[in-house]
């Protein structure tokens, strides 16, 4: 299957709150974009530390889940921007749902595997000026995700992605947000031990598998 790309995006380090400066003010590319290991070309971190890296190289917010926003904090003019949520592809018709850890994309001439999900920070709320939005986000499974890029290459709006491959795990982004980061989700010891173990999920999350699985052991 395909989906046609929206929009690609990159943005800048900026000024964003007191002395922190922020780049998920993501903006449209205008003509084809390079797309390197570390993503986009011209696209930024400000945060190295929490952001970006091999495993983080490319963000994609489903377009899909403005109108879920538009239904829990009302209009806001951000929502008609496809980078609201500090996205570099926005897609609509494919979601966390749909997509499982260690998919492989074909994005315009590039190939990009599903390395991890997004995880929410203060960032959104002070963006959108809206609290609660975070726990909204992870209690709803609409975290958006990353992906590695397998293959360089290049894209531009109205590319097609298309999936190559979905049989490396078993496991959707929605599914792993959930059981590490819902506090209230239902999971065994067993499903957080493989998912702490496998080398298609992306280091943090590993790491946060591992921390839940101390979490109830210690109950």
């Amino acid at each position: 299957m395909s989906w046609q790309v929206d929009a690609l995006l990159v943005g800048k380090a900026k000024p964003f709150r007191d002395q922190e400066e922020s780049a998920i003010g993501k903006q449209p590319v205008d003509g084809p974009v390079a797309i390197r290991t570390l993503g986009l070309a011209g696209d930024e971190q400000a945060d190295p530390k929490h952001h970006g890296g091999p495993h983080m190289a490319v963000h994609h917010y489903p377009r899909d889940h403005h109108t879920f926003w538009r239904e829990t904090i009302g209009e806001h003019p951000l929502l008609d921007d496809p980078g609201a949520f500090g996205t570099n592809l926005s897609v609509t018709g494919l979601t966390e749902a749909d997509v499982k850890l260690g998919d492989r994309f074909r994005l315009g001439s590039a190939i990009l595997e599903v390395s991890q999900p997004r995880m929410p920070c203060w960032k959104i709320e002070h963006r959108f000026e809206r609290k609660a939005m975070v726990a909204k986000i992870i209690k709803n499974g609409i975290s958006g995700w990353y992906y590695r890029v397998i293959e360089e290459g290049s894209a531009k709006e109205g590319d097609t992605l298309e999936r190559l491959e979905s049989d490396a795990s078993d496991w959707t982004i929605e599914r792993i947000l959930l059981a590490i980061a819902y506090p209230k989700s239902v999971v065994e010891i067993p499903e957080l031990e493989a998912m702490a173990a496998s080398e298609l999920l992306g280091p943090s999350w590993r790491g946060g598998a591992q921390q839940k699985i101390d979490y109830i052991k210690s109950m």
